[in-house]
């Protein structure tokens, strides 16, 4: 969604003396780059390298804190309404939502709108249905919705939100449209390079199903030819029935697997016990909703990050 309001856009050039770089001073920061505010982390990564040097991106989730809950401040709110660009997707974080829907800011890219989100990606059907009445079952008063979130852990879907992100910028700042588009051009050839090697990777692999601690993972399964299967569904913090545990611990015999994944920012309590029960190991996979303390600590990006998830996989599924 890219949006400019109408009244600004009918203004002359002349008629605005505050420009700097192509850009009203209202939405750059004290080093003349444009201001733009991410939601959560892959997001922040995709502006980043698309805006480089000429822009300043923060990140409305903290390093390493589960975004699902985020609550913003009033002062991140009225940033929201000034920011040169707000990179966001919308149905993620509701109080994202109400405050972009609130502030209305000038410049907006919504990621949903370009990732194709899907109910239970790379999950059979069976699978999906149990998923799904677990988490009807779990009355916790949320509602987590029916499209799984979580585009980013494929990264092919990432590329037509950079060139999203590029257009936003080049309307925002029109002067340096061409190395927005170049950016955007490097960022997808760096995708694409990712995804190659995790086609590579995981082209030959003993075991195929996934199971993991919940769905974060579906789209990474269905680009790479894997079937996921999650402990609890999209909810990270639904509690799986006795029932389910012994229908992943069915899954897990029928299909020799011999890893359960479990994941940075969220307990592994139940996966571990599930794992110790039925005699198999545990791998930990990061769904890159946040940059973990050790990824930040140890310089890694979204890129890192994925290569590092790309190495489990093939040790947790015996590939060659």
């Amino acid at each position: 969604m890219l949006r400019r309001r109408a009244a600004l856009a009918a203004l002359p050039v002349l008629a605005l003396p505050a420009v700097l770089a192509g850009c009203s001073t209202d939405d750059a920061a004290d080093d003349g780059t444009l201001e733009v505010l991410a939601s959560f982390y892959p997001l922040q990564y995709v502006a980043q390298q698309v805006g480089g040097d000429l822009v300043s991106v923060s990140n409305l989730t903290p390093p390493a804190a589960e975004p699902h809950d985020l609550e913003l401040s009033p002062a991140q709110v009225r940033e929201i309404g000034e920011a040169g660009l707000v990179v966001y997707q919308s149905g993620f974080q509701e109080a994202v939502d109400e405050a972009v829907e609130a502030q209305a800011p000038e410049h907006v890219v919504d990621a949903a709108e370009f990732a194709e989100l899907e109910a239970h990606p790379g999950t059979s059907e069976a699978e999906s249905t149990a998923a799904a009445e677990e988490e009807h079952a779990d009355d916790d008063g949320h509602d987590h919705g029916s499209l799984d979130p979580h585009f980013w852990l494929d990264p092919t879907r990432l590329v037509p939100v950079a060139n999203a992100v590029a257009a936003a910028l080049a309307d925002a700042d029109p002067e340096h449209a061409a190395a927005y588009a170049e950016n955007a051009r490097a960022l997808e050839q760096q995708l694409m390079d990712l995804d190659g090697e995790f086609s590579a990777g995981l082209e030959t692999c003993e075991a195929r199903t996934l199971v993991t601690s919940h769905e974060a993972f579906g789209y990474l399964a269905e680009r790479y030819d894997l079937t996921q299967v999650g402990i609890v569904g999209l909810d990270p913090e639904a509690e799986p029935s006795p029932a389910r545990l012994r229908e992943v611990g069915a899954i897990v015999e029928e299909n020799d697997v011999s890893t359960i994944f479990t994941e940075t920012l969220t307990s592994p309590k139940v996966a571990d016990t599930l794992a110790q029960d039925i005699g198999v190991d545990t791998a930990v996979l990061d769904p890159l909703e946040g940059l973990s303390d050790d990824a930040e600590a140890a310089g890694g990006d979204y890129v890192s990050v994925m290569q590092d998830n790309l190495a489990a996989l093939t040790e947790g599924l015996r590939c060659s």
